[in-house]
C-alpha cells in the first residue's frame, strides 16, 4: 500500500470515528434534551397516535383525548378541552406543532413515557393493552375559578386574578384576561386553521397568549404597603400606633400627595399617623417615610422574604415557570420613598402578590405555590403527589397578627379603601392598590386580601391593567366573588 492510499485510510477512519462519536453522544448523551426541546415537532405529532391521560379538576376531565381515527386509519386522538378558555392560562393546549402550560411541563407524564411509567408500559407490552398517559389531577376550585373569570369578563378587564390556599400553597384559581379558547389552536384534521389562529393570537396587540397571573410584573402600589409595614414592625419594632411624619405633600423629586384628596393622612392635626391608619387609608406619605426610615436594604430583605428577587439559577414553578418579581435595594432616598408605596423599580406578578397575603394569612410563613396535586396511573395508582412545603418564614406570628389587624381595618373602618370586600358576617382581611404607570393609558388597579382573617381559608390578588379608578372599586368585588365562593 502506497503512502498516499495509507493516508486517505487513516483519514477516512477518523472520520468514522469522529461520526460514531457524534451520533453516539447524540443518542446517548443528548436524546432527552432534543426530545424536550420546544423546536422540536415530533415529540408532538408522533403522539397523536396514542391516548393521552386526561388533565382533571375536581374530578371532571378539562381536557382529554378522543379519538377521530376512521375505520381505514391507524388510531388518531384529537385534544379536547372543556370550558373554552376558563382554564387555558393554566393547562395550555397541546398542539400538533407544540405545546403551553400543563400540557407542556406533564407533557411525558400525559403522553406516557416518563420514566416512572415504565412498568406499566411493559405490563401493557406484554398484554397487548392500548398504551395510555397519565392522569393529572388539579389543584384548582372550579367555583374560584369561575367567580374570578366572570368578574374579568364582566367588566371587560384586560388583567389577572390568583387564589392560594394560604395553609398549603394549592393554587386554587389562575385567571388571565384575555385569553383563548385552546380547541382553535389544536385539531390534528385541520392543522392549517389551527397554526394560523395561533399566529394571529401571537401577533394580536392584546396578547391573550401570556399568562398574565404568573408572567407578567406590574407596580403593586399601595400593596406593596403591607411589605413596608411588614418591614418597619420586623427591623423598626413598630405597632399600629406607631407615628410616622404624614405631610400632606412629600418631596421626592415630585411632589407625592397624600391618600386622600382634598384630605389628610392626618386625622388629629398633630402631623403624624399611626401605622394602622396608613394601611387603612392607605397614606401614601406616611408609608414612604417608614421606608426611607427602614432603608434600602432591609426593605428589599424583607420583600425577598416574600419571594421577590427569586435567583435565576432557583426559580420559581408551580410547575410552570413564574417570572421573578422585583424589588431592589435602593439606596436613593427619593427612589425609596417611592418604592416604599408600591411604584420606583419595584414590580410584581400577581401570584408574589398573591403570596404577601398568603404569608401573613398563615402567620408569616409563606407556602410553595403549586397547581399540580396528584398524578394518577391509568390503573388509577399513585405516581406522585404534592405535598406541602414552606417557601419561606416571611415575618414573625406576631408580625402577622399585626398586619392582619391592620388589613381588617381596611374592608371594615369608615374611611377604609377596600370596603367593597367586605363579607356579610365575617371580617376580611385586605389592602387596595392604585399603581401609577408612567402613561395616559389609566392606572392598574390592585387588591389583595384573604378570608375569614381569624381562620384564613383562601388568600387572593387580583389585578385590573390601566383601569383608570382604584382598587376598592374594580378589583376589591371580584376578589370578594372569589373569597366567597370558598367561605359561604
Amino acid at each position: 500500500m502506497n503512502t498516499s492510499i495509507r493516508r486517505l485510510s487513516v483519514f477516512a477512519m477518523i472520520l468514522f470515528g469522529a461520526l460514531m462519536a457524534q451520533l453516539t453522544y447524540i443518542q446517548g448523551f443528548r436524546a432527552e434534551a432534543i426530545m424536550d426541546s420546544p423546536l422540536n415537532r415530533r415529540q408532538y405529532t408522533e403522539r397523536l397516535t396514542e391516548q393521552r391521560g386526561p388533565i382533571e379538576i375536581a374530578g371532571e376531565s378539562v381536557a382529554f383525548s378522543e379519538d377521530v381515527s376512521g375505520e381505514d386509519e391507524s388510531a388518531r386522538y384529537q385534544r379536547v378541552y372543556t370550558g373554552g378558555s376558563l382554564y387555558t392560562p393554566i393547562i395550555g393546549s397541546f398542539r400538533p406543532f407544540g405545546a403551553s402550560g400543563i400540557e407542556a411541563t406533564h407533557n411525558a407524564l400525559l403522553d406516557g413515557s416518563d420514566e416512572r411509567l415504565a412498568v406499566r408500559n411493559f405490563r401493557d407490552m406484554i398484554t397487548g393493552r392500548e398504551p395510555e398517559g397519565a392522569r393529572v389531577q388539579l389543584t384548582v376550585d372550579p367555583a374560584v375559578q369561575q367567580a374570578a373569570f366572570d368578574g374579568m369578563r364582566a367588566g371587560g378587564h384586560t388583567g389577572a386574578a390568583v387564589a392560594i390556599d394560604p395553609q398549603t400553597g394549592a393554587v386554587l384559581a389562575t385567571v388571565s384576561n384575555p385569553s383563548y379558547d385552546p380547541n382553535d389552536v389544536v385539531s390534528i384534521t385541520d392543522t392549517q386553521t389551527a397554526v394560523t389562529n395561533f399566529v394571529n393570537m401571537e401577533n394580536d396587540a392584546s396578547q391573550p397568549l401570556l399568562n398574565r397571573a404568573f408572567n407578567e410584573r406590574y407596580p403593586p402600589g399601595s400593596t406593596f404597603k403591607l411589605v413596608t409595614a411588614a418591614a418597619a414592625i420586623e427591623y423598626l419594632d413598630a405597632t399600629p400606633d406607631s407615628e410616622q411624619d404624614a405631610p400632606d405633600v412629600l418631596s421626592l423629586g415630585v411632589d407625592l400627595p397624600n391618600a386622600t384628596p382634598g384630605g389628610t393622612c392626618d386625622d388629629d392635626g398633630d402631623g403624624l399617623d399611626t401605622l394602622a391608619h396608613s394601611i387603612q387609608i392607605s397614606c401614601n406619605t406616611s408609608m414612604a417615610n417608614w421606608a426611607i426610615d427602614i432603608g434600602g436594604d432591609n426593605l428589599s430583605e424583607q420583600a425577598t422574604a416574600f419571594g421577590f428577587n427569586s435567583p435565576e439559577d432557583d426559580p420559581l414553578e408551580v410547575p410552570m415557570g413564574v417570572t421573578p418579581s422585583l424589588a431592589p435595594a435602593e439606596q436613593d432616598r427619593n427612589t425609596l420613598g417611592r418604592t416604599g408605596i408600591g411604584q420606583g423599580n419595584v414590580e410584581a406578578t400577581p401570584l408574589q402578590m398573591a403570596m404577601v397575603a398568603a404569608g401573613i394569612a398563615n402567620g408569616g410563613e409563606v407556602m410553595y405555590p403549586y397547581l399540580v396535586d396528584t398524578v394518577m396511573d391509568a390503573d388509577l395508582s399513585v405516581v406522585t403527589e404534592t405535598q406541602p412545603e414552606v417557601y419561606s418564614e416571611a415575618v414573625s406570628a406576631s408580625t402577622a397578627e399585626m398586619l392582619t389587624e391592620m388589613m381588617v381595618l381596611v374592608t371594615t373602618s369608615p374611611g377604609g379603601s377596600g370596603t367593597n370586600a367586605a363579607i356579610s358576617g365575617m371580617e376580611v382581611a385586605g389592602k387596595t392598590g392604585t399603581a401609577e404607570t408612567g402613561s395616559d393609558l389609566g392606572t392598574h388597579n390592585w387588591f389583595i386580601g384573604f378570608a375569614p382573617a381569624d381562620d384564613p381559608q383562601i388568600a387572593v390578588a387580583v389585578v385590573i391593567e390601566h383601569g383608570g379608578g382604584s382598587g376598592g372599586s374594580l378589583a376589591a368585588p371580584i376578589a370578594r366573588q372569589m373569597m366567597e365562593a370558598v367561605v359561604l
